[in-house]
């Protein structure tokens, strides 16, 4: 027999893309996911492959040191019957002079590039050709992978979704923004492998750290790492919490990552600037969901962050209502982490399913800024011992606060509040624009005896008195539409649920603040010295907040927190409330017009009215939307926009793809920044 000669071959990517739901990947590289067949075409010249004379053998090889023992090489002949535990290549079907091979990995595999060679053999010549690369990811379709999700829906949701929503605000007006998660853009998967590349580990030990890549939970510990570059590691970002940032993007003006991770990737790996919690959470989730693990981005409301880990966040207040002694303990209105979902089989039975992963630098874990993966499951039951970083995650959802009052002779005073942490974590739900609260999976309710177990086992006194029946009672309340650029009032409501009057001393006072709790200067105040409750009655105190005192404060987080003291003289006693009040920007109206189709010209008109009572200038439009725009559209007006002006453009955009897309805006000017918008377009396939 001559030798058998390859001519052409073909890795079939637009196919097995399509069978391996990577399709939108409209790269020209074969992306594959673990455990699941892929068929491959090889064509010979000048005779056919003939059974039982030619051998036909692969070889595969990933990372930059392959060795069988550590999984990132295996050699392995075409056989009749699929391999169960390595890899394995099977005939499909034989026509004349061409031969349908299917391929298949474990599903332990390690995920990333790989190289794909033939062997063929005729007696005892051969020959060996490199057919080319492909991209192994992980695979949530398959029963034996580890990152297994049972249901469509939410695979969809949380693994093929390339956008979503991201909530914010405060606890009492929780808002959503709009976020690109892009992850099969263009480009996008290379520079997450290039991640995984850059990262400390594997360049310590390269081998160690490829062979580890079949784990989940161990790339998500290098992601949770690599989003943030506090351990000069040429991590993606920079954050940055003071409001000056002139020198990069602000946090509130990304509207998704592809842009954040293309410029850390053109950049030669320098932090993008800027990042704050939800901007680390979505960059982290969009690696996951890239390579195939199963993530979304969770909000925790009134997140403590608990620096000494006594599970107590002390905070210091002066009679007036300010900040005194300033605690490094501090609550966040909201902050941002990511779930992804996997097995742990590292821990003992019962934690599998969905693991808290936290890119944003707080704390460090085993020596770098990194937190997770922390089951949910452990968080909730106080199962604080196991891997990782539960401690910090179960005190910003339980931690206690106590406000102290700090008297004029220096002495302070414990005051009464009602336990405010870990409140309406939120993410959002499968498959609508709407807000799943999540609570109950990092806790049980307040009070009941499941709590009280939990807290035990985690030697957790819950020290915060909480407000009795009896007594007085202290709340704020909000007037409809604190709306940016108008005035608006809030209320201390005073009850008293006693049979005897009461003299008291109410302060009030606003500051204009910032998400991580940083609050700025007043905007606002009101000290009662003789405030008389007559038994059994309730008191409306109200405080007006002008424009003109925290237009010019305002930070971008648009948040105003107001403190309430009251103060009663017979006993001393003191109560605290705080609410956090949310300034609400105008809305971004966005019109579709025409009829929507796949490789069809469209157009939007997006629209914003200017609600101060000065001129916004250096007005920008942001447009973007995977699967719709090819990238961002940018739009720079050339005149200042007027009080009560509409500003108004024009885009054209050209949709590549059918289906459900968001169209997200973002709009920016020197006055009014991060209003954000979006809209649900339907793009016809084309007939």
């Amino acid at each position: 027999f001559a030798d058998l000669v390859l001519e052409t071959w073909d890795l079939q990517c637009e196919r097995n893309g399509r069978e391996h739901r990577t399709a939108e990947m409209r790269g020209q590289q074969l992306v594959v996911r673990r455990g699941q067949p892929f068929t491959i075409t090889l064509r010979f010249s000048g005779r056919a492959y003939e059974d039982g004379v030619d051998k036909l053998a692969f070889n595969v090889e990933t990372g930059p040191c392959p060795i069988e023992t550590s999984g990132t090489r295996s050699h392995f002949a075409m056989t009749d019957f699929p391999e169960e535990s390595g890899w394995s290549a099977v005939m499909q079907q034989q026509d004349e002079d061409s031969l349908s091979v299917s391929l298949c990995s474990p599903t332990s595999a390690r995920v990333g590039r790989y190289s794909l060679t033939l062997e063929a053999s005729t007696g005892y010549q051969g020959s060996s050709y490199l057919l080319g690369d492909f991209v192994l990811l992980f695979n949530p379709w398959h029963p034996e992978d580890t990152v297994f999700l049972r249901d469509e829906d939410e695979r969809r949701e949380y693994v093929l979704s390339q956008q979503g929503l991201i909530y914010q605000g405060t606890r009492d007006y929780i808002t959503s923004t709009p976020w690109n998660f892009g992850q099969f853009e263009d480009e996008i998967l290379s520079i997450c492998l290039k991640l995984l590349d850059t990262n400390p580990k594997f360049l310590r030990d390269q081998n160690k750290d490829c062979s580890r890549r079949n784990d989940p939970a161990y790339i998500g510990r290098v992601v949770s790492a690599m989003v943030n570059c506090n351990d000069e590691d040429q991590g993606v970002l920079a954050g940055r919490w003071d409001n000056h940032y002139e020198d990069g993007m602000s946090p509130m003006a990304w509207i998704g990552s592809v842009d954040i991770l293309k410029r850390w990737n053109n950049f030669g790996c320098q932090p993008v600037k800027y990042g704050q919690c939800w901007v680390f959470a979505a960059v982290a989730c969009t690696v996951m969901r890239c390579l195939g693990v199963p993530s979304r981005v969770v909000t925790n409301y009134n997140s403590a962050h608990d620096t000494n880990g006594n599970l107590v966040i002390d905070r210091y207040l002066n009679e007036t209502g300010e900040e005194d002694r300033r605690s490094r303990d501090m609550i966040w209105n909201f902050h941002c982490w990511v779930e992804s979902w996997m097995a742990r089989p590292d821990l003992a039975p019962g934690y599998d399913g969905w693991q808290a992963l936290d890119p944003t630098p707080q704390e460090k874990s085993e020596g770098v800024f990194c937190c997770g993966p922390a089951p949910v499951r452990a968080i909730k039951e106080g199962d604080l011992r196991l891997k990782y970083d539960i401690p910090f995650i179960f005190a910003e959802v339980n931690a206690d606060v106590v406000y102290w009052v700090v008297q004029r002779d220096g002495s302070h005073k414990k005051s009464i509040h009602s336990s405010v942490v870990g409140k309406n974590i939120s993410t959002k739900s499968v498959g609508r624009d709407s807000r799943e609260d999540i609570t109950h999976t990092y806790k049980y309710p307040e009070g009941s005896e499941k709590e009280r177990e939990v807290f035990a086992k985690a030697e957790h006194e819950t020290s915060s008195l909480r407000e009795e029946d009896e007594g007085l009672h202290l709340k704020i309340k909000l007037s409809e539409g604190a709306n940016n650029g108008c005035d608006f009032d809030v209320f201390a409501v005073v009850t008293n649920n006693t049979d005897t009057e009461r003299a008291c001393r109410l302060m009030l006072c606003a500051r204009t603040a910032s998400y991580n709790g940083a609050v700025g200067p007043q905007c606002g105040m009101k000290d009662l010295l003789n405030l008389t409750l007559e038994p059994r009655a309730e008191r409306s105190v109200p405080l007006r907040i002008l424009y003109e005192k925290y237009g010019e404060s305002l930070t971008q987080d648009n948040l105003i927190k107001v403190v309430a003291l009251l103060t009663e003289y017979q006993t001393g006693d003191i109560i605290v409330a705080v609410r956090d009040v949310y300034i609400k920007n105008p809305e971004i109206k966005i019109r579709i017009l025409g009829e929507p189709m796949q490789s069809r010209k469209l157009v939007a008109e997006v629209s914003l009215v200017n609600p101060l009572a000065v001129p916004l200038h250096n007005c920008v439009f942001v447009v973007e939307g995977a699967g719709l725009t090819n990238g961002q559209r940018i739009k720079e007006l050339e005149e200042p926009v007027e009080p009560q002006e509409e500003a108004k453009f024009r885009v054209d955009f050209v949709p590549p793809q059918a289906g459900l897309h968001k169209l997200m805006v973002d709009f920016e000017s020197d006055k009014l920044t991060g209003v954000k918008g979006y809209r649900n377009v339907i793009i016809a396939p084309q007939p």
